[in-house]
């Protein structure tokens, strides 16, 4: 029985989202999903032919998500970040895309006989890695900070990078094919670059103005911009036949470095555009894929897979790590990490397709190639470079560290109390002058919302595995509250208690947002703000065989909250309920005490000490001498 086109579309919606489900759910990238999913729906199953349900419209409609993916990508190249990363970075960039882009040419035209053209351009496609593959690797392998900062960046920056060196490449091919002369082909290219970078860059600064001088309203912001670079792509390829993609590309890097244009929400806007239309876009293409073109491929295909893997990446590394402090472990995990992704897939599609139609016969390989390359990079070093990280000691320690949901003075102060302990702490807020005064305060602090897109990539959580919300935004903290229950687990999300006048049922969050209130015995934002007005401070406190929990309760007339708690394995634990507080004679306790009354401090004052002030940075450690005074080690 025939099914109808309206069943279909609503399938390809169906199973990208089961796709994106599934990813979640495996921590792995999104994309080998899809591919997979796309590949049975079409070749496997024949239940989904493009061709029959899209028509005419299949390749404009390829060609505007392309562009729409491109557009994006470039929206995050920002030359001051390629400056801003270390010398590994720097280098990898130019270092690593010749390297790889030499080597994947000459493995094609040689190891598959296909043209120099199809070769030079999957060479340059190769080399692209991106954010949305390393981002979820880094998260399920967890390779030390310095190792995870230079793939992540790597991946960001490469990103947009290589979609450049594709398109120009891209573009010269087809000038090439339709100009008959040498004279002729580079005029052609040379119109192509002119339209492309002047449009672009015109059409870059003209967007950027308008949402910097806010000449649309705030809500047009993202479908403003989005409909702007769709109409730019298409009068761009009506100048100049196939610069398109060339404009999108130079118009977002050229609005990613224009100083106050708000383009974060626009990045954060690609979230849900990316599940409802690049999700659909590579099913479809997968779909398109042909068993026949990877047979005939063979064994050829496993030899380039292998020098890509083995010998481009590898040789990269090496050669980019020339001056830098990298040691050999660390530049053998950084040769095995480097899947393909989102921007490989999506060009190398519509590419093919623009080569056959030229008359490159052997274009036709150009998709299974990359395909085959995107699922056997990301599976095969998704599934070993955790044990890799292992055996080469370069994985971080468990995820023990903090990420706070707040910057203001009450989380400043409970953030610091834990870096004296080399807890990991990491602080997020949407308050500018909270970041800035964390920062002077030397504490790492992102600047933005934690649950964005800008977030997924941008914000370090390496080491980091609990979440800790003392902030007064209440809708923040329930967004971030649901979002990393599903990233940290229900056991790692911690959130300070609502306040009574949100107790009504009107008022009420979700129940599994309920389940994670309680933190620091059920206090709320204000109670905790309150007792810091109140002048409470942050000591840590040792305790001991002569000095107990109880002596400790008693010293404070039971009006110390106790936050976290430092185990005989020097494990730290956030307080929930300080009536089922057991703490043994030699853990260590963070507490927020009162203010020391004003006899007592006068007594101290002449010269009756009434216990000794240790060192604050002093590290946790099972093995303590017990405090011989009956007072244990404070500090503030």
């Amino acid at each position: 029985m025939p099914v109808s086109t309206v069943l279909l579309l609503a399938s390809i919606g169906v199973l990208s989202l089961f796709c994106q489900w599934l990813a979640w759910r495996v921590r792995m990238p999104a994309i080998v999903f899809l591919l997979a999913g796309g590949i049975a729906a079409g070749p496997v199953l024949g239940f989904l032919v493009p061709e029959a349900v899209f028509g005419d419209l299949l390749f404009p409609v390829i060609s505007l998500a392309v562009a729409i993916i491109l557009f994006e990508g470039s929206l995050t190249l920002r030359f001051a970040e390629i400056r801003g990363h270390g010398k590994m970075v720097r280098n990898l960039i130019p270092v690593g895309s010749i390297v790889t882009c030499i080597i994947g040419t000459l493995a094609a035209r040689w190891v598959l006989d296909v043209s120099w053209a199809v070769a030079l351009l999957f060479g340059a496609i190769s080399i692209v890695t991106g954010p949305t593959v390393i981002a979820p690797l880094l998260r399920s392998v967890r390779p030390d900070s310095k190792l995870a900062n230079i793939l992540r960046w790597e991946g960001i920056i490469i990103d947009p990078v290589g979609a450049l060196l594709a398109v120009l490449v891209f573009e010269g091919i087809v000038s090439w094919g339709q100009g008959n002369v040498f004279g002729h082909s580079l005029y052609i290219f040379g119109k192509t670059l002119a339209v492309g970078f002047l449009i672009g860059a015109v059409a870059g600064h003209l967007n950027g103005m308008v949402l910097r001088k806010h000449w649309i309203p705030q809500y047009l912001h993202n479908a403003g911009t989005l409909t702007f670079m769709l109409g730019v792509y298409a009068i761009s390829n009506e100048l100049a036949h196939e610069s398109g993609l060339l404009t999108v590309t130079v118009m977002g890097i050229w609005m990613a470095n224009m100083k106050q244009v708000p383009i974060d929400s626009i990045l954060e806007f690609k979230e849900s555009l990316s599940v409802l239309l690049i999700s659909a876009l590579f099913i479809i293409l997968a779909a398109r894929v042909e068993f026949s073109a990877i047979a005939e491929l063979g064994w050829g295909l496993v030899v380039v897979l292998a020098l890509l893997m083995l010998v481009a990446r590898p040789l990269s590394i090496f050669l980019s790590a020339i001056g830098t402090n990298l040691n050999w472990r660390e530049k053998l995990f950084l040769s095995w990490i480097a899947p393909r992704g989102i921007v490989a897939a999506a060009v190398s599609a519509l590419f093919a397709f623009q080569l056959q139609k030229l008359g490159y016969e052997s274009a036709g390989a150009l998709v299974p190639l990359i395909f085959i390359l995107i699922i056997a990079t990301v599976t095969l070093q998704s599934m070993t470079a955790r044990p890799v990280a292992r055996l080469l000691k370069v994985a971080e320690p468990a995820e023990y560290g903090f990420l706070i949901l707040g910057a203001n003075p009450v989380a400043r102060m409970i953030a610091k109390a834990l870096k004296k302990y080399e807890v990991p702490v990491t602080l997020a807020d949407t308050n500018w002058e909270n970041v800035r005064q964390a920062r002077m305060e030397n504490l790492q602090a992102y600047f933005g919302n934690p649950v964005s897109e800008h977030a997924s990539t941008h914000l370090d959580l390496t080491g980091i595995g609990k979440l800790l919300v003392i902030s007064p935004y209440k809708h923040m903290n329930s967004l971030a509250i649901y979002h990393f229950l599903d990233w940290f687990g229900n056991k790692c999300v911690y959130s300070l208690a609502e306040g009574d006048q949100d107790q009504k049922a009107r008022h009420q969050t979700a129940e599994k947002i309920q389940m994670t209130r309680g933190l620091f015995d059920g206090v709320s934002y204000a109670k905790l703000a309150s007792l810091v007005s109140q002048g409470y401070t942050i000591k840590t406190t040792q305790l001991s065989e002569s000095f107990g929990y109880e002596d400790f309760l008693k010293k404070y007339q039971n009006q110390a909250l106790v936050l976290f708690t430092f185990d005989s394995k020097e494990h730290v634990a956030p307080v929930c309920s300080m009536e089922d507080l057991k703490p043994d004679d030699d853990w260590i306790l963070i507490s927020l005490v009162p203010p020391q009354p004003r006899k007592e401090r006068k007594e101290k004052d002449g010269g009756e000490e009434t216990g000794k002030e240790p060192s604050a940075s002093k590290e946790p450690s099972a093995s303590k001498e017990p405090s011989a005074s009956k007072e244990p080690s404070t500090d503030g």
